[in-house]
């Protein structure tokens, strides 16, 4: 297992599959890297693949009214993703390709040690929580994994394409925070 650092710079120069083909920049991941909570979602689309952070287009304006809205901070959050190479035309990673990048993600998870996993979209849910996640019958629901409270949220981007399912994604975006801050109570 790497450091913050190792695993930063080994990151930015990973070879593993073909996506690193055709990206501009790795999407290593940001926010506080001591959170109680972390955010993942399946991969960086073409604002973030050229700037290299995570969720900042149009769906990450959403993640950000939705985080705030809930009592959230985005700075005091992590947020990652199963790929940090930008699938072409955005498509959903192939296994393979989530394979090549999940010891990266495991490794930041096993130095943040989050207190909660928040998968953003049914790709990421189906790699995180289990295979045949549904996420328009399951987004919600939590999972208890080896001390770590589990949850998954509908994407941004499928917000944005279906306006109609924000009052649920905001009630869950409210439960987990309601959850993180039971969890933080307890330790106080």
């Amino acid at each position: 297992m790497y450091g913050w650092d190792e695993l930063e710079q080994a990151c930015l120069s990973c070879r593993k599959c073909g996506l690193c083909e055709g990206r501009t920049k790795v999407v290593f991941g940001c926010g506080d890297r001591n959170a109680d909570v972390l955010f993942i979602g399946e991969g960086p689309g073409r604002d973030e693949d050229a700037s290299g952070i995570p969720f900042v287009g149009r769906a990450g304006k959403l993640l950000d009214d939705l985080l705030l809205a809930a009592g959230f901070e985005r700075d005091k959050v992590y947020i990652a993703n199963i790929v940090k190479c930008r699938p072409p035309q955005n498509r959903d990673p192939f296994p393979e390709e989530r394979e090549a990048c999940l010891a990266w993600l495991r490794n930041q998870v096993s130095l943040i040690r989050p207190k909660i996993i928040v998968c953003l979209g049914r790709i990421a849910a189906g790699v995180i929580l289990h295979e045949d996640y549904r996420i328009s019958q399951e987004h919600g629901q939590w999972i208890d994994r080896a001390g770590v409270r589990m949850t998954a949220v509908y994407h941004p981007a499928a917000l944005l394409r279906n306006p109609s399912l924000k009052g649920a994604a905001l009630t869950d975006f409210l439960k987990i925070k309601e959850e993180a801050d039971a969890l933080a109570s307890k330790q106080a």
